[in-house]
């Protein structure tokens, strides 16, 4: 089984490409999180873990499934984790393997890709060129196909991950304070005279944190992981995250 999340599509697009190749079930974190979160695993399945990096962080969602997950017959089953990142993962994939292992999972092969940027909500942050956003994607395939056959092959301790500089710092210090004080929905906006009112923010919420009553209405009920999926679809930008937002661009994967 793949337990995968994903916001603007770049884990989702990597999670059903190993889904596809290794036939096995793709679970959506959201939508597990409303169960036990308790599984059995068959006679020769893989255990896959597919994740964004928030903030050089697992997701705050993706870390309370690990937290409530229970695998009873996790022993002896090959298990692989993949992350994707805008520019680099930091020690995201060092906590994420020692919160699965206190669940008594221990992490065979791990990956990171990095995919078109997304999160624009920071001075320093944009999305990507058209041409860097090509370049991104035709080198996180390549880096995609390789890691289909090592788990396919079920090869054990490979690990490539884009660490970045100073890689403790950023998770444990800014990526601790982003996570802690900056993950929230209290600054979307939507411009009343340009919204259309098609419910699309609404509809691509991977948490349902939007209530869609002719414009959208964000819940305030900490469910929002801040992936900006909402913003990135709407067709006309209409919703922005506080006043920085307006002269940035969108993105959302597309094959």
């Amino acid at each position: 089984m793949i337990f995968y999340f994903s916001g603007t599509g770049n884990t989702r697009w990597a999670a059903e490409r190993l889904a596809d190749t290794t036939g096995e079930r793709l679970l959506f974190i959201p939508q597990e999180l409303k169960g036990t979160c308790e599984y059995t695993l068959e006679d020769g399945e893989r255990i896959g873990f597919c994740f964004p990096v928030h903030g050089w962080q697992p997701p705050h969602i993706v870390r309370e499934f690990v937290g409530r997950l229970r695998i009873g017959n996790a022993a002896g089953h090959y298990a692989y984790a993949l992350c994707t990142c805008g520019d680099s993962t930091g020690l995201a994939m060092k906590m994420m393997a020692g919160e699965l292992a206190a669940r008594g999972i221990a992490l065979d092969s791990c990956q990171s890709l990095t995919m078109p940027e997304s999160y624009v909500c920071l001075p320093f942050m944009y999305t990507d060129t058209p041409e860097r956003e090509r370049e991104k994607k035709e080198e996180a395939s390549r880096r995609l196909e390789d890691f289909v056959n090592i788990v396919t092959e079920r090869q054990t301790g490979y690990s490539q991950l884009t660490l970045g500089l100073t890689p403790w710092t950023f998770t444990h210090v800014i990526g601790a304070y982003f996570n802690r004080f900056m993950i929230t929905d209290r600054k979307f906006t939507v411009d009343a005279d340009v919204c259309i009112h098609c419910g699309k923010c609404a509809e691509v919420c991977p948490v349902g944190d939007i209530a869609f009553d002719d414009t959208p209405v964000w819940k305030n009920d900490s469910s929002c992981t801040c992936c900006l999926s909402c913003y990135h679809h709407c067709p006309v930008h209409a919703i922005n995250y506080g006043r920085i937002t307006r002269r940035r661009g969108q993105y959302y994967f597309k094959p």
